[in-house]
């Protein structure tokens, strides 16, 4: 079985970090959690404020615990806000259901963790993590379709 290892984590949150730099948009924290939701890479550009690394972790945290990209999380969490209240208030608050958070699959679908990427608007965010993943040769879901 694939899992996701420390070096692909680390080399998925530099490349998200770098492609902001690149693109000009604003300095990123991007965290970067295996299957079982235990952190592998938490990356901080040292511009981006001090709560990003936590933002980035719950947006992650969110699509591993629902099994779903944070585009589908987005959706449910306002189409049932009571449910998604109380998940936050079982995880104490560690689950941020928006667009930036991304499941990490393998070509076979296997889900073998997730990214989560707070600095920008929630569609850069997505768009650094999709980029990042893209180069790592591994799959993105972000809620909507899986993306190749």
């Amino acid at each position: 079985m694939q899992q996701l290892d420390l070096m692909t984590a680390t080399n998925i949150a530099s490349h998200a970090i770098r492609i902001a730099r690149e693109t000009g948009i604003n300095p990123l924290a991007v965290a970067v959690l295996d299957a079982a939701g235990h952190p592998l890479a938490v990356l901080r550009d040292e511009h981006a404020s001090f709560l990003r690394p936590q933002i980035a972790t719950g947006k992650a945290r969110g699509c591993l615990g629902m099994g779903f990209g944070g585009r589908e999380l987005a959706r449910r969490a306002q189409a049932m806000p009571a449910f998604f209240d109380a998940i936050n208030s079982l995880t104490g608050g560690e689950v941020i259901p928006v667009a930036g958070g991304v499941l990490i699959r393998n070509a076979e679908g296997l889900i073998l963790g997730a990214i989560g990427v707070s600095g920008d608007t929630s569609d850069n965010d997505e768009r650094c993590a999709l980029q990042a993943i893209e180069q790592a040769a591994l799959v993105a879901d972000t809620g909507d379709q899986v993306e190749h």
